[in-house]
């Protein structure tokens, strides 16, 4: 445990912004998974799923929660799935 006060300050910074930045992640991951299973059931609401799923990517990109590249490439990946399911 850290004696000095700024060090502590940043232990509780950093807890809490660990906290934000793993609820952030988790969101994300369930907004995918969430439109991978809409365009594998072909259900009518894909477009949609799909839609939020990339708003959330650029979301987390612009927290720095994932590289600029990544999310392009996840993105692509996306528009790509609902673009063969038709």
């Amino acid at each position: 445990m850290p004696n000095i006060k700024s060090a502590k300050k940043r232990v509780k910074v950093n807890k809490t912004k660990a906290a934000a930045n793993k609820a952030r992640k988790s969101n994300l991951k369930t907004m995918l998974k969430k439109a991978d299973v809409a365009v594998a059931a072909g259900a009518a609401n894909k477009e949609e799923a799909i839609r939020v799923a990339i708003k959330r990517v650029d979301q987390a990109c612009a927290k720095g929660l994932m590289h600029k590249n990544a999310a392009a490439r996840k993105k692509s990946q996306l528009a790509k799935k609902l673009n063969a399911a038709g």
